[in-house]
């Protein structure tokens, strides 16, 4: 299960979501919206440390798998 940063377009909020997919709907916990991914956030290898700065350019890098 991932978990994955989302940002609220009518509030702003930021926030991480534990998702069984990277498909599912999630809402804004502050205000009930439905959430649009974030991808500025960081990325974590296998190993968990930090790697890098996501882009959101998935073809660059192979995505958030």
């Amino acid at each position: 299960m991932p978990l994955l940063q989302y940002k609220c377009a009518k509030c702003g909020e930021k926030f991480e979501e534990l998702v069984k997919t990277y498909t599912d709907e999630v809402k804004c916990p502050r205000c009930g919206e439905r959430c649009g991914r974030d991808y500025s956030g960081c990325v974590y290898s296998a190993t968990g440390t930090k790697s890098k700065k996501c882009s959101g350019n998935c073809k660059t890098c192979g995505g958030c798998r």
